[in-house]
This record gives C-alpha cells, sequence and structure tokens, in this order.
C-alpha cells in the first residue's frame, strides 16, 4: 500500500504534469497562463513534500501572486492573433518533440546518478531545521556573485522595460506632468451666473436667416 506522502506526491506530479500539457496544448493563450498558474501551484505542493516551505512560498507569492497576475493582464490587453499563433505549431513539432526527449533523459540521468541521491539527502536533512536559514547563508556566501549577477540582469531588465514604454508614438495623447501641476482652478472651472428673467437663445434655421431666435420665459 502507498503511504499517504507518496499518494499526495503522485497527485500534484500528475498534476503538474496536465497543467504543463495543457500550456503548450491549448490554442488560447489566456488558458495556457491559467494551467502554468496551476502547474506553478502544483509545483508549490511538491516543494512543501521536500519539507522546502520556503521555496514553496516564494514559488506562489512572486510567480503565481505577480508574475503570472502580470502576464494575464498583458495577454488580456494585446489584440492576439490566435490564428496566427496556430500557423507554426505543426512545422516546429518535431523540434519540439526532440527536445522533450533530451530533456526527459536527462532528468532520468540525473535521477539515477547515486550523486545526486545523496546531495538531495543530505540537503532534506539540513533543510528540515530551518531551510530559510540554511538557503540564505548558502545563497550569500558561496553563490554570491551568481546572486548579484541576477540582480544586475534584473535591473538591466527593468531599465528596459520602462525605456521601452516610454518610447513617444505617433498620433498617441500625451500629457506634461509638468503642465498639469501648474495649472489654477480658474483655468479648469468656469462659473457662469445665470439669471432667470434673461431670455435663452438657441439657434435655428428655419426660424431665421442668421440662424437665431428667442425663447420666452
Amino acid at each position: 500500500m502507498f503511504e499517504f506522502e507518496s499518494i499526495v506526491f503522485y497527485f500534484f506530479a500528475f498534476l503538474t504534469l496536465s497543467a504543463a500539457l495543457g500550456v503548450i496544448l491549448v490554442s488560447n493563450p489566456i488558458y495556457a497562463a491559467l494551467f502554468l498558474v496551476l502547474a506553478f501551484v502544483a509545483s508549490a505542493g511538491i516543494w512543501l513534500l521536500l519539507y522546502a516551505e520556503f521555496l514553496a512560498m516564494v514559488l506562489v507569492l512572486v510567480y503565481v501572486g505577480a508574475v503570472m497576475v502580470l502576464f494575464l493582464f498583458v495577454l488580456m490587453m494585446l489584440d492576439i492573433n490566435i490564428d496566427t499563433l496556430r500557423e507554426g505549431f505543426w512545422r516546429y513539432l518535431p523540434f519540439a518533440v526532440i527536445i522533450a526527449v533530451l530533456f526527459a533523459a536527462e532528468i532520468i540521468l540525473v535521477l539515477t546518478n547515486p550523486k545526486f541521491t545523496s546531495v538531495v539527502g543530505d540537503a532534506s536533512a539540513a533543510l528540515t531545521d530551518d531551510n530559510t536559514r540554511a538557503l540564505g547563508s548558502v545563497l550569500y556566501t558561496e553563490y554570491l556573485y551568481p546572486f548579484e549577477l541576477a540582480s544586475v540582469l534584473l535591473l538591466v531588465a527593468i531599465v528596459a522595460a520602462v525605456a521601452l514604454t516610454l518610447r513617444r508614438r505617433i498620433n498617441t495623447r500625451y500629457i506634461n506632468p509638468a503642465t498639469q501641476v501648474q495649472t489654477k482652478p480658474t483655468d479648469r472651472v468656469r462659473l457662469v451666473s445665470v439669471t432667470k428673467e434673461s431670455p435663452l437663445q438657441f439657434s435655428s434655421p428655419s426660424n431665421d436667416k442668421k440662424g437665431k431666435t428667442s425663447c420666452p420665459d
């Protein structure tokens, strides 16, 4: 009989694989992004089974709560032609199958390696006590330079995204914030006093050549 942890693991593994297949098989990009969210949540469940709750929490908060929400907003705001996306599916399918087979073979070779099993066992024993402290101590000592390099790359990506969105486009409305700040209340609202005794003037081209006539009270 399977243990409870094994049943939960196979459930999350099946959910992750099904969601990953849904990402690449569905035709609608919105549905693909939602399947990716499901894959991230299922992966977070697998991290919890490995006693890595910090990584599971970061996966849900950062990727599901921030990155995928941004992807959904971008996909819903863009006018994507789904027919154009389907054109190259069958053309690149053999290449995708080759990459998938190579990736699966690499995972099998890593999992069957005895060194990997011993390293995972030692890491699981170290993470059982306080995985956040253990991860931080390793990240900021042994892997400090790769961590700083990743932060620089993210900073460059943020600056590039801001530069791309701030470029001037033709036939687009642009409001200068400095001009908005310098405006006065009198420039925005004009108060007009209207008395009850004064007649109203309105245009009526059929009654007068000048197009004006008066309406009594």
